[in-house]
Order: C-alpha cells, then sequence, then structure tokens
C-alpha cells in the first residue's frame, strides 16, 4: 500500500517538474529562432507518454512476487530512466501524438468491445443450458406444444413425460400482455410529447415534464402493487356492470399498467426527437401556409420518425423484460388464452418461478428457464433486427 502512493506521488511530482522543462525547452527553442510560439499541446502529449509508462510499469510490479526492497529499487530506477528517456525522445521528436492517440484509440475499441464480449458470453451459457435442455425435451414439443406445467419434474430421476413443457401459452401470454402495454403508452406518450413541443406553454413545459419523468424512477413493485390494490378491482367492477366476467389477475390490468410505466420512455425520447428536427424545416412548413397540424404530422414526425421507432423499441423491450407487475397482477397461470380479460403469465415470469426454489440444477423444470430465455433472446433480435430495417426505410425518405 504504501509502495503504492509512494510511486504515485513521485510519479506526479516528476511529471510537474518534467512539463515545466519541456515547456521551457520547447519556449526557448522558439524564441532562439526569433519566432512567438503560442502554447501547445505537444508537452502535454509527453507527459501523458510518462505517466502511462508509468503506471502500466507500477502495476506489473505490485502484482510480481518479489520482495518489497525489490520492488522500491525497481520503482525508483524506472521513473528515473523514464523521465530521461521522456527529455530524450522530446529533443529526438519522438511522435508523442500518435503514441497516445493510438493507446487512446485502443482503448475505447477495447471499452466498446466490452458490451459485445457480454452479450456474446451471456448468449453462449443460455444456449449451452438450453441445449441440455432440449436433450431431455424435444425440441418440438416445447416449440409448439399447449401445455404449460413443469412443476411435476423436480428431479432428473422422475419421470418427465408427465410433465408438460409447452411454451405456447407461456409465449402468448407474453405477446398479449406487451401488446396491452404499447396500445397504452405508445399514443399516450406520443400525443403528450407533441403536446408539450407545440401546445404548451414554456413554463407549464418546464414543470410538467420533469413531472412526467419521475415515473420513470418508480419500482415496478410499486405498480405492481398499485395493479393489484386499484387497477384490478376497478376493472373487474366496471365489467360487472355490463355482466362481463374479467380474472382478479387478468392480462389487461397487468398490461394497462406497464403500459404507464412504459410512457415516460416513449414521451421523453419523442419529446428530444420532436425538438431536435431543424427549427428551419418547421417554420417553412408554417410559412409555406401549413397548420400547425399539419406541419407536425408532414414535417416533424416524419422528420423524427426514426427516433421515435427507436424510442417505441427501447419502451417494448421495457414490457418484455417486466416481471414484477406480471407476478403480482396477471398470474402464474400459463393459460392457452388471448382473451385480456383472463389470468395469463409470461416468459420472464416463468423464468424466475423456475429458478426459485430446492429443484435441482440439472432437472428439465430449471433447464426449461433457460430454454425460455433462449426463446425469448431470438424473438427479441429478430423484433430489433426488423425495426432497424423500419428506421433505416424512414432514414431514406
Amino acid at each position: 500500500m504504501w509502495l503504492f502512493i509512494i510511486a504515485i506521488t513521485a510519479t506526479i511530482l516528476l511529471s510537474i517538474g518534467l512539463k515545466n522543462q519541456l515547456q521551457q525547452s520547447f519556449k526557448n527553442k522558439f524564441k532562439n529562432k526569433g519566432q512567438n510560439q503560442r502554447f501547445s499541446s505537444l508537452v502535454i502529449h509527453y507527459i501523458y507518454c510518462f505517466i502511462l509508462w508509468s503506471v502500466i510499469f507500477l502495476a506489473s510490479i505490485i502484482f510480481t512476487p518479489i520482495t518489497i526492497v525489490a520492488q522500491y529499487f525497481l520503482v525508483t530506477i524506472f521513473l528515473l530512466i523514464n523521465f530521461f528517456l521522456i527529455k530524450y525522445f522530446f529533443k529526438k521528436r519522438f511522435n508523442a501524438k500518435k503514441h497516445i492517440e493510438s493507446v487512446a484509440t485502443l482503448t475505447m475499441a477495447l471499452t466498446a468491445g466490452v458490451g459485445i464480449l457480454i452479450t456474446i458470453a451471456i448468449t453462449v451459457s443460455i444456449l449451452f443450458e438450453a441445449l441440455r435442455f432440449f436433450e431431455i425435451i424435444n425440441i418440438k414439443d416445447f416449440l409448439f406444444g399447449t401445455k404449460w406445467n413443469p412443476q411435476i419434474a423436480i428431479h432428473t430421476e422422475q419421470e418427465v413425460a408427465i410433465s408438460s413443457f409447452g411454451m405456447v401459452p407461456v409465449l402468448m401470454g407474453t405477446i398479449l400482455i406487451t401488446l396491452i402495454a404499447i396500445f397504452v403508452a405508445v399514443p399516450l406518450g406520443i400525443m403528450g410529447a407533441i403536446y408539450l413541443g407545440f401546445y404548451a406553454p414554456s413554463r407549464l413545459r418546464d414543470y410538467l415534464k420533469p413531472l412526467l419523468e419521475i415515473l420513470a424512477g418508480v419500482p415496478t413493485v410499486v405498480y405492481g402493487y398499485f395493479a393489484v390494490v386499484a387497477v384490478a378491482p376497478f376493472f373487474k367492477n366496471s365489467f360487472a356492470l355490463i355482466n362481463i366476467n374479467i380474472a382478479s389477475e387478468s392480462a389487461l390490468a397487468a398490461g394497462f399498467v406497464m403500459g404507464i410505466m412504459i410512457i415516460p420512455f416513449v414521451l421523453s425520447l419523442t419529446d428530444d426527437a420532436l425538438n431536435s428536427v431543424p427549427k428551419d424545416l418547421k417554420d417553412g412548413a408554417l410559412a409555406l401556409g401549413s397548420t400547425k397540424s399539419e406541419m407536425i404530422k408532414k414535417v416533424a414526425l416524419r422528420s423524427a420518425m426514426p427516433s421515435i421507432i427507436g424510442a417505441v423499441i427501447l419502451a417494448v423491450s421495457r414490457a418484455i423484460g417486466e416481471t414484477m407487475i406480471v407476478t403480482m397482477a396477471a398470474g402464474l397461470v400459463a393459460n392457452f388464452s388471448f382473451n385480456p380479460l383472463d389470468s395469463v403469465t409470461t416468459a420472464t415470469a416463468q423464468i424466475v418461478t423456475l429458478l426459485i426454489g430446492d429443484q435441482e440444477f440439472n432437472s428439465p423444470k430449471t433447464l426449461a428457464a433457460f430454454a425460455l430465455a433462449m426463446v425469448l433472446f431470438v424473438i427479441t433480435f429478430i423484433f430489433n433486427v426488423i425495426a432497424l430495417m423500419v428506421m433505416k426505410r424512414y432514414s431514406r425518405a
């Protein structure tokens, strides 16, 4: 610990002294030529080189299993050698800028690749476990089966055939609740963004937009509680007035509350997209005789359509991955129904349910969660590809 503190302190002091010496040498160089040279970033790049090489060497010394005396000696010798080497390279006009820019480019490339590597690792791990599941359960029965009841096969020694692993009811419930959420969030979010961007007074907008964006920070368990306590009873009592029976835990209640949850995503991103449309386009449409509504429909919305589609994609992804609201408001029973008044479940809720308990990890019940995750991943990927194609089409138009 003390070695690290002393080494960092020495590196900072040497870099300050090196900077002063190089700047003085840089000024004298142009002064002797009778030129007035303003401050240049060349010296800063040499200091970056000094710090970069020093940090790399210090890190290697700290993790090297040698005595503390040897570590102090190596750190001292290297810092002094690095100090004089930078001065030598400065006199020889070493291309420090290119060196630092190459390191920075490599660092940013590695940073950008981290997300890709994590995605690949997650995909491979899910695929590996899903393939183990398909060694036990026929893939055709899983993809096209109409009954989902994986609760019986708890251990691998038990008979798998008495359980049902058909994912169609789970997939139907996922699609149904997501569609309800989209039908609630997209119209309200886009119309709210249009009002805030074009009709609301500036003072009212300053209060309304932050207030609406607060909804994005509300925990999903609060939305689930709101769905159970307020929304589900309201729908049940309302439909009872017209003699229509609705389940206490229905897809309609869960989808409606989920739509309320994702309204801030659609509204905020759509509002930003509409504000990013060049003012010249909007003013030009109005100058040519268009009304405000015609300008919004034919100019602003068309220009911002790629970004609006991106906002909808983000909202749909948020809805597909939601678990708590579905668990509390829609139930965990996988009914083979596309009726929004029935109780249904989703893939994410089933994944959580399957991974909770004392069953063995190698049991079909546990591995079924990875199969559901793999199917959900493929569906989301296909949806994103289609959405990107639509965005490119609107961008060209």
